[in-house]
């Protein structure tokens, strides 16, 4: 059949509903997935948005029209999916679309946790076969669909993760933006001695108050007001899936992921002594820097969640991050989620006695960081990182993953947008006024 190749992301197939991803191409890929990994029975999860009810009955249809029987986990975050493809031990097909606008539909795909298709390992394979009707043979007898709720065994296990008794009742502020994390998050919380208020906890996939996205500071303008005038201790922001998680400290300012990455992971040392911790190109010099300094073995890998789950697992790694807020743990068997990080900032917070502005000081001092900023462009990527390559060839040239430049007193990471026409600029320097002097120096290269 006629499909559109580009929904066929390196992390998902991702497009607008209907234009892109419809029922019709919903059925195809259910039968790919079947036919690409011949396995008898296959988990789907579904989300809040108006689309994935459609797309999720086309995708079992395919998959039963295979003879493969499905376990329907409901409408859940991502991480309750994880969890499910984990502990059934299935490949497993999630319906949502993350962070991005209501208008999108995504299907997330595992193969066997923590193995997720990806476009190098699958995604590639499953448009191959529609295109070319390569599919297996329809069954001769249909595949079953049978209705499972993991949520309460979900929440039992992520609590068992922390240290309960030793969390102090702290004030809580979250924001889920009518996204799926706010039910399953305030069953986790009230048995927690904390003091939790709620925003948008419903979710609802008209979008009525804000984006999805928390990256995006007008979606967290609201929360980080609220932490401030409220007093509050922290506060949590969660993408539309909940597999993405954002920190706002007591000041009510916006922490940036890898400064929680540095956090958590010095943190996990202590639990784990000599371990292995993961981070992704972007990242401040801080996480290398506290992760070695607590007898930690820092190492680096490209941006993606697929890319991360499988490096995490090859080392046997106990903690991953990005600084786009997904945080992976050893213990929620190599997965992302947002709910578990939650749980470990506040526990870190009430073993060490200290507000977490306190525990940020040191590295605000320290590390000055540009955050993420993207530029659209008409040529090819490649061709300007190249020449970015050149025009800084006195320093480390490294293209794990776009180009990274590390020089004495300042390093950056230039790379690709996966889904868009844009190249991503972080950089870093150890004073403010050196970042915003080679910030704009990189920026104007790009921009020429």
């Amino acid at each position: 059949m006629n499909i559109d190749s580009t929904i066929f992301k390196a992390y998902d197939i991702r497009g607008i509903y209907p234009t892109q991803l419809n029922e019709e191409a919903a059925y195809a890929i259910g039968r790919a997935f079947a036919t690409f990994l011949p396995v008898e029975t296959v988990i789907i999860g579904w989300d809040m948005r108006l689309c994935s009810p459609a797309l999720r009955d086309n995708a079992v249809r395919g998959l039963t029209d295979q003879g493969v029987n499905v376990i329907d986990i409901g409408m859940v975050g991502t991480d309750q999916y994880y969890f499910a493809c984990a502990t059934l031990g299935y490949a497993g097909m999630m319906v949502t679309a993350s962070h991005n606008p209501k208008e999108y539909g995504v299907f997330k795909m595992v193969r066997k946790m923590p193995q997720l298709l990806s476009g190098d390992e699958g995604i590639k394979d499953l448009l191959r076969i529609i295109q070319n009707d390569d599919f297996a043979p329809l069954a001769t007898k249909k595949g079953t669909v049978i209705h499972k709720d993991l949520s309460a065994k979900f929440v039992d296990y992520v609590l068992s993760l922390v240290d309960i008794d030793a969390l102090k009742p702290l004030k809580v502020i979250a924001d889920t933006g009518n996204g799926m994390v706010g039910p399953i998050l305030k069953r986790v919380y009230e048995k927690l001695p904390v003091s939790l208020t709620g925003l948008y906890f419903e979710p609802d996939g008209n979008l009525p108050n804000h984006g999805l996205d928390p990256l995006q500071p007008e979606n967290r303008a609201e929360l980080q007001a609220r932490v401030a005038a409220d007093g509050a201790d922290i506060g949590f922001a969660f993408d539309g899936d909940g597999d993405r998680f954002f920190t706002i400290d007591d000041r009510g300012h916006f922490v940036p992921g890898d400064f929680m990455t540095a956090l958590m992971g010095e943190y996990y040392l202590k639990k784990y002594p000599g371990s292995k911790i993961l981070y992704d190109v972007r990242a401040s010099w801080a996480v290398n820097d506290l992760i070695s300094a607590a007898g930690g073995i820092p190492l680096m890998e490209r941006v993606g969640h697929a890319f991360i789950k499988r490096r995490m697992a090859k080392e046997d790694a106990v903690f991953a991050g990005e600084v786009t807020g997904h945080y992976y743990f050893k213990d929620f068997f190599f997965a992302d989620s947002g709910i578990v990080p939650s749980l470990i900032i506040m526990e870190m917070i009430s073993k060490k006695g200290k507000k977490l502005s306190e525990m940020l000081a040191e590295l605000e001092a320290k590390y000055f960081i540009s955050g993420e900023i993207n530029t659209r462009i008409s040529i090819d990527p490649q061709a300007k990182m190249q020449e970015l390559a050149e025009t800084f060839s006195d320093g480390k040239i490294e293209w794990l993953d776009g180009v990274s430049v590390t020089c004495p007193d300042w390093h950056f990471n230039v790379r690709p947008s996966n889904t868009e026409p844009l190249l991503r600029l972080n950089l870093e320097a150890t004073s403010r006024e050196l970042m915003a002097e080679k910030r704009d120096l990189v920026l104007g290269i790009i921009r020429e």
